[in-house]
């Protein structure tokens, strides 16, 4: 079982307001208009003077960054890469959040879109699905060979902290640190929470997923990437359909085993990591985390409260990541 510890801002202590404990609140609050609504200004504050790249990631592929420099210091303290959650995308609201706590503290900030994320389904012919890992590795190469010699982190949230703590199994040369939240350990668990949860959170992802992949049906019009019945099928049944036409895997199963993280698989990370977690959240199993078999460098700090990416209640998440950027930079 992994270690927990504590630090200035410790997670075991973090108790928001009563009627914010709620797990579900947390987590619809998270991505919710008003919480948007809420940060308008550090939106403005993100997209000033933003630049779009499409950055190469090899083999042909692009994906979609969206790069805002720090205006605090002289000189930038590093460069920090933000990844969203699936079908979220770089303007998620908990990703702007993050963006804007990073530049007050003096950090570039690009915010990468995954394959078919955010409106980029005609960047690249082939679906997005979870073990396109390669892609990711490659982005993040080359935005390191932007700012050579500065420090480097990725920090991802749910399925984009899986993917931000691989990129850092295959790319520990170029990083300084990781910070991931909520990331998805065990895929196959996590499908089955989201089965066996609340109806809500099922719908909410089968919508914007199918929403996706019509974008991609209009990007690519020439290929019939599913059957109606396909569309017409439950989350696993999607899933499944999804891997066994547009994936190398032979059955759902090994695919899901294709991006899990979980038991001792972080075992030979060498970068310094952190991860954080709730013991609520409605879509990772909290046992997930405790089974992890992790080296001396990765630190686990779970929340009672939280849900899934919340941790609202006195800019409690701002405040975490503001704390441990220092260790995140690779700074003494």
């Amino acid at each position: 079982m992994a270690d927990v510890k504590a630090s200035a801002v410790d997670a075991a202590q973090f108790r928001p307001p009563r009627w914010l404990r709620n797990a579900h609140v947390q987590t619809v609050l998270a991505s919710a208009a008003l919480r948007r609504w809420l940060l308008r200004d550090a939106r403005r504050r993100v997209d000033s003077g933003v630049q779009e790249l499409l950055i190469d990631c090899g083999a042909g592929v692009r994906l979609q960054g969206f790069l805002t420099r720090q205006k605090t210091l002289p000189l930038a303290r590093a460069l920090c890469v933000l990844i969203h959650g699936w079908e979220g995308s770089a303007n998620s609201t908990y990703v702007i959040d993050a963006a804007a706590t990073l530049l007050a503290a003096g950090c570039d900030v690009c915010r990468l879109n995954l394959r078919d994320h955010g409106s980029t389904q005609h960047l690249n012919r082939e679906l997005f699905h979870s073990c396109r890992i390669d892609e990711v590795v490659g982005a993040v190469r080359a935005l390191a060979a932007r700012a050579p010699g500065a420090p480097l982190a990725v920090i991802g949230f749910s399925l984009g902290g899986n993917f931000a703590l691989r990129v850092a199994l295959r790319a520990d040369d170029v990083l300084s640190g990781v910070l991931a939240v909520c990331p998805v350990i065990s895929p196959a668990a996590g499908l089955f929470g989201l089965e066996h949860g609340l109806w809500f959170y099922r719908r909410y992802f089968l919508h914007k997923w199918r929403r996706s992949l019509r974008g991609k049906r209009d990007a690519f019009p020439d290929v019939e990437w599913f059957t109606r019945a396909d569309l017409a099928r439950d989350l696993r049944g999607l899933t499944q359909a999804l891997v066994l036409r547009h994936t190398e895997f032979a059955s759902l199963d090994a695919y899901l085993e294709g991006y899990s993280i979980a038991g001792d698989r972080l075992a030979s990370l060498r970068v310094p990591a952190t991860i954080l977690a709730a013991v609520d959240d409605p879509i990772i199993p909290i046992a997930d985390f405790r089974a992890l078999q992790l080296p001396p460098q990765i630190e686990l700090e779970i929340a009672a409260h939280g849900g899934h990416c919340g941790f609202l209640g006195g800019s409690f998440l701002a405040r975490f990541l503001d704390a441990r950027l220092p260790r995140l930079l690779g700074e003494s």
